[in-house]
């Protein structure tokens, strides 16, 4: 073969190689997975989750994890304690979707993130609540005025105390506000450092059974803190395929939760360490479901947003249907 001949084979065959390199990586880019994290030619997925969330029945029960991997992605679920934190997480890339209840959002878009609802869940109002101690003499909200009741800024607790004051015809000024994440607040209520805690399943269950706990109030006709299933806008629109998986599976997870109580109970009540009279008294208050956006839930989310703008709580008004993903 002529010098020239060699020359012009080498060209050709380096060619190959840069298209083909190319072609490749291409492919790589433009797959519908998670992130650019590959265990074992498995997308990752990352989940963020509250402890007894449909995430966390989710991981205990195993399904979704072994159908997600079956279209090829791993799932990784990292714990957090409040929605507040979780849509840091989110917004730091440290997780894709987030599970979070009916404030965080909100407060999150009016704030400038830009966030996708993915999905939404059945309301948990029964097992939200504002808690005093059965012996405090408190038995009316009115009674409140000048009382310090905790909240979690940012989460559904925050938005369930504003419309309680607002049923009870009280300003935002007549209660003192304190602000502390759950676990610390449970602390303060049981050594009553404060008269009153704002709070959400299983931290009501727990109190209502152990610390002396009773319901002033709930969320029923106040707030639905439904579940809701979030990621990042851009996010949700590279990654439309596996949102529908995770989705779906989680719908499934959630069919199996409702008419499977006493392994569910079991099951949350090794995860979570607590006692199954807890978990039961939370299980047995409410139903559990996954599915995409609808006209209703959207309105429910916009009526809060409206709200905190008008009291202050958020600075911008933001329009809610602008940040929803549908699924069919």
């Amino acid at each position: 073969m002529s010098s020239a001949k060699r020359t012009a084979l080498k060209w050709l065959v380096g060619v190959i190689l840069v298209l083909w390199a190319g072609v490749a990586f291409y492919g790589y880019r433009q797959t519908d997975g998670a992130t650019s994290s590959h265990s074992n030619g498995l997308t990752t997925v990352t989940v963020g989750y509250q402890k007894g969330d449909p995430f966390d029945i989710a991981k205990e029960r195993g399904q979704l994890v072994k159908k997600m991997k079956a279209k090829g992605y791993k799932v990784v679920f990292k714990q957090f304690q409040d929605g507040n934190a979780l849509m840091q997480a989110m917004k730091s890339g440290s997780i894709d979707y987030a599970r979070t209840g009916d404030t965080p959002p909100v407060t999150a878009q009016a704030a400038g993130t830009k966030l996708a609802y993915v999905a939404v869940g059945s309301t948990k109002a029964k097992g939200s609540a504002l808690l005093v101690k059965k012996n405090s003499g408190i038995s009316s909200l009115k009674e409140l005025k000048g009382k310090k009741v905790a909240y979690t800024k940012g989460t559904s607790s925050q938005y369930l105390l504003l419309r309680l004051l607002e049923k009870a015809g009280m300003s935002v000024n007549d209660i003192d506000w304190v602000n502390m994440d759950q676990s610390s607040a449970s602390v303060a209520f049981a050594k009553g450092k404060i008269d009153a805690w704002v709070t959400w399943d299983p931290y009501t269950a727990q109190a209502e059974l152990t610390q002396n706990a009773k319901a002033l109030s709930t969320g029923v006709g106040m707030s639905n803190n439904r579940d809701y299933i979030l990621a990042m806008k851009s996010y949700a629109s590279a990654h439309k395929q596996v949102s529908k998986y995770l989705v779906s599976y989680l719908e499934d997870d959630m069919q199996w939760a409702n008419t499977h109580h006493t392994q569910l109970i079991n099951m949350l009540s090794q995860s979570l360490k607590l006692s199954k009279s807890v978990v039961r008294k939370m299980v047995e208050r409410r139903s559990y479901s996954i599915h995409g956006m609808n006209t209703q839930v959207i309105k429910e989310q916009q009526d809060m947003a409206d709200d905190f703008y008008k009291n202050g709580v958020t600075t911008k008004k933001i329009k809610v249907s602008s940040a929803v993903t549908y699924f069919k």
